[in-house]
C-alpha cells in the first residue's frame, strides 16, 4: 500500500469516522438538549407575558395569584396527583406524616360556642399541669375566646406555637365556683397513625392504622410487642380508609410480614431508573396467619403493603377493590417556600403489577372514579367488577390469578354497609347532632360513668343506649331542621346506638375501646375470624381465592 493510500485509509478515515461519530452523539443527545431548549424558550415566553400583564393590563394584576393560577393547571395536565402547595399550607401539610406538632396537647370541641377540651393527650403539657376532660377553655392569654364564634382554625393559631413557649389559659370546671388559670409550656406532640390494637380472642389480634407517617414503624412494633405478650398468633392488619404516607414507611411494614429478601415493591420512571425494594431479616411477624383489610379509600401505601403481602401469598385481602393509586411523587422546593410534589415514577408490585387507575381522560373524570362504583354496584358486588384478561398477574409462590389497573382486588369480597348510607342519619352526623348530644352527655355523666363501670369491660357489657337518648338527637336534629324520617330511623337504629356506645367509651376510656364496641359486628372482620380461624380454609384460600 502506497503512502497515499495509507493517508486515505489512516488519517483521513479517522478525521471521517470522528466526523460520523460526532454527528451520532449529536443525533443521540437531541432529545434531552431539544427539551432544554423547550423548557428555556417557554421559561422566557412566560416570563415576557407576566411582565407585560405587570406593566400594560389594563387593571391591575395581583402577579403572585396568576403565577399560582398557571402552575395549579399546569399540573393538573399531568396526572392527578402532582399537585401545587403554596408556602402557607407546606408546614400544615408535613405535620401528620412527620407524626407530631408543636402545642399544648388537647383534643377540642367547639360546643355551645365555647371551647371544650374532650381529652388530653397521654404525658403531653396539658395534662401535666392538670387540665382534664370537659374543661371549658374560656380565655387565652388574657383573651376572651367564649360566645365569639370561634372555628377551628382559631382554635390551633391560639394554642399551637413553638416548643417551649408559654401560654396562659383560663378554664371553666364543673362544681368550682371560681375560673381556674393554667399556665402551659408548649411542647412536641405525637400524631397518631396507629387507632387501635388489641385481642380480638385468645389468638387473634387486631391492629388498625389510619396512615404512614414517620412513627408508623415504630408504632405498629411497638403494638406486636404487646400483643406478642398476649400470645397473638394471628394478625389481621386493617387499612380500610387509609389514604398512604411514606413509601420507606409502606416498605418498613410490609418487611414486618415478608421472608429476607423478597421483593417488596419496584419503582420504575423514564427520568427515575428502576429502583428494587426488597425486604429484610427483621420482620416482627413473619408467621402468624395475616389477613389484611382494604376498600375503596386504602391507596397508595396501603396498596404497596396490600399488594405485596397477597403477591407473595402472604396473607389474604379482605374487603373491597382499593383506590388504584400506583404512582409516586416526591416533593421539591419552589424559590418562594412552595413546594410541588411531583410525580416522578409508577411503582409496581411484586408480580409486576401497576396498580394505578387510569386517568387519561383528565382529573375530574379520575375523580369521579368512586360515584361510578357506586352506581355501577362495584361496592355491593364482586360481579359488578369487570377487569379485563390483559390486566391477570399470578402470584409468586401458588400461581393464584391476582389483578392490576385499578386497585388492588382482595380474595374474598365484602359489599358496602348501605346501613350508613341512609340519608337521615348521615345528616344528623353531618350537623354533629350525634357528636354534641354524646359531648353534652359524657360532660352530664362523666362521674357516674365512671364510678358504675370502672372497667371498659363492665360498661361494653352492660351499658345500653335507650330509647330516650335516641329520641333526643331526634329532637335536636329537628331543632337544626333535620326532619324525623322514621323509615331510615327504624333502619339504621341498631348502627346509631353502636356509635353513641362508642364514642362515649372513647371519651371516658381510651381509642382501643371506640373501635372494640364500633367494630364488634363489623363484617369484614367477622369475616376475617371466620377464615384465619379455620386453618384449612384459610390454607385453601391461600391456593385459590374465592
Amino acid at each position: 500500500m502506497n503512502f497515499k493510500m495509507k493517508y486515505f485509509f489512516g488519517n483521513k478515515f479517522l478525521n471521517t469516522l470522528t466526523i460520523i461519530m460526532a454527528v451520532a452523539l449529536v443525533f443521540q443527545s437531541s432529545g434531552p438538549v431539544n427539551a432544554q431548549e423547550a423548557v428555556q424558550k417557554n421559561q422566557l415566553k412566560f416570563g415576557r407575558l407576566l411582565r407585560l400583564v405587570d406593566g400594560y393590563y389594563v387593571d391591575s394584576a395581583d402577579v403572585d395569584a396568576l403565577t399560582e393560577k398557571a402552575i395549579i393547571n399546569l399540573l393538573s395536565e399531568l396526572d392527578p396527583h402532582s399537585v401545587y402547595i403554596s408556602k402557607e399550607e407546606v408546614e400544615k401539610m408535613n405535620e401528620p406524616l412527620q407524626g407530631n406538632f408543636e402545642g399544648v396537647g388537647i383534643t377540642f370541641n367547639i360546643f355551645k360556642d365555647t371551647l371544650m377540651v374532650t381529652s388530653t393527650i397521654p404525658g403531653g403539657p396539658s395534662e401535666k399541669v392538670g387540665l382534664k376532660a370537659g374543661d371549658r377553655i374560656v380565655e387565652v392569654d388574657e383573651k376572651n375566646i367564649a360566645g365569639i364564634g370561634l372555628k377551628n382554625s382559631d382554635v390551633f393559631d391560639l394554642l399551637r406555637g413553638e416548643k417551649g413557649t408559654t401560654v396562659v389559659i383560663k378554664v371553666l370546671r364543673k362544681n368550682f365556683d371560681e375560673a381556674l388559670d393554667f399556665t402551659i409550656v408548649r411542647d412536641k406532640i405525637p400524631i397518631y397513625s396507629l387507632d387501635a390494637s388489641f385481642m380480638l380472642d385468645e389468638a387473634t389480634g387486631y391492629i388498625r392504622l389510619n396512615k404512614f407517617s414517620a412513627t408508623t414503624t415504630d408504632e405498629f412494633t411497638e403494638a406486636m410487642v404487646d400483643l406478642k405478650k398476649q400470645n397473638i398468633q394471628n394478625l389481621i392488619l386493617d387499612l380500610r380508609g387509609n389514604g398512604g404516607g411514606y413509601l420507606k414507611t409502606a416498605i418498613e411494614i410490609s418487611d414486618q410480614f415478608l421472608e429476607n429478601n423478597r421483593m417488596i415493591v419496584y419503582t420504575d420512571g423514564l427520568n427515575d431508573p428502576k429502583r428494587e425494594y426488597k425486604a429484610t431479616s427483621k420482620g416482627i411477624f413473619e408467621d402468624g396467619n395475616l389477613v389484611i383489610l382494604v376498600d375503596e379509600s386504602s391507596a397508595s401505601a396501603s396498596e404497596i403493603v396490600s399488594g405485596a403481602v397477597q403477591d407473595w401469598d402472604r396473607g389474604l385481602i379482605i374487603g373491597r377493590r382499593s383506590f388504584g393509586k400506583g404512582l409516586v411523587q416526591k416533593p421539591y422546593f419552589l424559590t418562594d417556600g412552595s413546594m410541588v410534589r411531583l410525580t416522578t415514577a409508577h411503582y409496581y408490585t411484586p408480580s409486576g403489577r401497576c396498580i394505578q387507575k387510569p386517568y387519561e381522560n383528565g382529573v375530574e373524570e379520575y375523580r369521579r372514579d368512586y360515584l361510578e362504583r357506586l352506581n355501577s354496584g362495584q361496592l355491593f358486588s364482586a360481579d359488578s367488577i369487570a377487569l379485563a384478561d390483559s390486566l391477570k398477574y399470578k402470584t409468586l409462590m401458588n400461581g393464584r390469578v391476582v389483578y392490576g389497573g385499578g386497585g388492588v382486588m382482595p380474595d374474598i369480597f365484602v359489599p358496602m354497609d348501605t346501613s350508613g348510607h341512609y340519608k337521615y342519619y348521615n345528616r344528623l352526623r353531618r350537623n354533629n347532632v350525634v357528636y354534641d348530644f354524646v359531648i353534652n352527655y359524657v360532660d352530664n355523666h362523666r362521674s357516674d360513668l365512671k364510678e358504675q363501670y370502672p372497667e371498659f369491660e363492665a360498661y361494653n357489657e352492660k351499658f345500653e343506649v335507650t330509647e330516650e337518648m335516641v329520641e333526643k338527637i331526634v329532637v335536636e336534629g329537628e331543632k337544626k331542621g333535620i326532619e324525623k324520617e322514621q323509615e331510615s330511623l327504624d333502619f339504621t337504629l341498631d348502627t346509631m346506638k353502636k356509635e353513641i356506645k362508642a364514642l362515649i367509651a372513647r371519651d371516658i376510656y381510651t381509642r382501643n375501646d371506640f373501635y372494640k364496641v364500633f367494630y364488634q359486628d363489623d363484617e369484614a372482620i367477622l369475616k376475617a375470624l371466620e377464615v384465619i380461624e379455620n386453618k384449612k380454609k384459610y390454607n385453601n384460600l391461600l391456593v385459590t381465592a374465592e
